[in-house]
């Protein structure tokens, strides 16, 4: 027993060192869709970091917020046989890779930097296939947030919304001054960000799960369901006509500019923000979509690795597991995309007013169980049945669909497989 012991203590201190020391001309590969001004600062960061450790990093960004392009490019990529170091996937997608044979298993960096005790389990679940790590937790973002431009409720007369009677009297207000009262781009996941939120504030948190993870047919076909289009199809009336097709960093800057009030987008906007040189709580007011202070819509950025031949690359495979895990990296990174540190022990000293509500909300909202999985973001279903809702919201926000239609469509989406 003992020597059995000293045999496997003898290989772990072997795979930490081999993961975590110097990999003399190795080369990672990265597909990710990190492209905006915040994200493309932060990526640059893990660049930087790996670089210093011997590594050097070939990018392969693919541009689209929500991803979609990035996934064709992986597909395609995997398909020919020529899988890259690492890419950005995330939630019951990572499972969808696991099935298909191509993640790389990464224990020998996560079993011992103890990764379980430093991950809420609500992560490391997600970060796992059959028991093992195959992939790497960057940050937990709050899809549920509504940015406002302060300067733009003053000059309107209009205060800071808390439900959606509120908030549609503030919109009138911003309308009636001239001004967008909310700054959107139509684009599907896009849509799809809004009305989840619109849906957790009118239904509450149970509705939510019940509804959008569960995919419930007697939730997704009520009255609470009904209201939630009904409340979209009114927020709808607030976009300016120039809307379809807009980036999502783009609204971002008609709020930065005074262009607009009020803009319903997950924190990364706010590296948006931290680039503009904006100061939350003065510049800029970070505060829970109307209606969902007391839940947290979670969005988890994540780098899967896949399985690579070449020994040296395996092993540039796991420092940059490790690195991502790093409590420098979680910080530095978080800083400047808008979310919060995956692992616990980083500091908040660093991170402003709204990154602090992050963290303090999430942990209220996991123990109250206000804390869901994001719909618009593959968080929460399988990429077949988010794609035909998302489809449907969109086919929504587009056109003179009823809310009752768009309801129909919804229950029949979410049987999709």
């Amino acid at each position: 027993m003992k020597l059995n012991h000293l045999v496997t203590s003898l290989f772990a201190a072997t795979a930490l060192l081999s993961a975590t020391t110097v990999v003399q001309a190795a080369e990672v590969e990265v597909l990710h869709y990190w492209t905006s001004g915040g994200e493309a600062k932060s990526v640059a960061e893990l660049k930087k970091m790996m670089e210093a450790k011997g590594i050097s990093w070939k990018d392969f960004a693919v541009a689209g917020g929500g991803g979609e392009n990035a996934t064709t490019a992986l597909k395609a990529r995997v398909i020919a046989g020529s899988s890259p170091t690492a890419a950005q996937i995330k939630g019951p997608s990572i499972q969808e890779w696991g099935r298909e044979n191509v993640l790389a298993n990464i224990d020998a960096v996560a079993v011992n930097e103890k990764w379980d005790a430093l991950l809420p389990k609500v992560v490391s679940d997600v970060m796992k296939y059959k028991g093992h790590y195959v992939a790497a937790p960057i940050n937990v973002h709050r899809v549920n947030w509504l940015w406002i431009n302060p300067e733009v409720l003053k000059k309107a007369g209009a205060t800071t919304p808390t439900n959606f009677d509120e908030f549609f009297v503030a919109a009138d207000k911003i309308k009636a001054a001239g001004l967008i009262a909310v700054a959107h781009g139509g684009q599907p996941w896009q849509d799809a960000t809004v009305f989840e939120s619109v849906a957790l504030g009118v239904g509450g948190a149970d509705f939510y799960k019940k509804a959008l993870v569960n995919m419930d047919q007697a939730a997704l076909t009520g009255p609470t369901m009904i209201k939630t289009f009904d409340t979209l199809g009114k927020i709808k009336t607030y976009i300016d006509k120039n809307s379809p097709g807009r980036d999502w960093n783009l609204a971002t800057a008609m709020i930065i500019n005074g262009q607009a009030g009020m803009q319903f987008m997950g924190d990364w906007a706010k590296g948006e923000f931290t680039a503009a040189g904006k100061v939350a709580g003065k510049d800029y007011l970070c505060v829970a979509a109307p209606g969902t202070e007391k839940a947290f819509t979670f969005n988890i950025d994540s780098l899967a690795m896949f399985k690579v031949n070449d020994p040296a690359t395996q092993k540039a495979q796991l420092v940059l597991a490790s690195t991502i895990m790093s409590p420098e990296f979680q910080e530095v990174f978080n800083l400047n995309k808008g979310s919060i540190p995956a692992r616990a022990g980083v500091s908040p000293a660093k991170f402003d007013t709204c990154a602090v509500k992050s963290m303090a909300d999430l942990d209220t909202a996991n123990k109250a169980g206000g804390l869901v999985p994001s719909i618009a973001h593959g968080m929460a279903v399988n990429a077949a049945k988010q794609g035909a809702i998302t489809d449907v919201i969109a086919r929504f926000m587009n056109s003179t669909m009823s809310s009752q239609d768009a309801v129909a469509a919804l229950a029949k989406a979410a049987k999709t497989r």
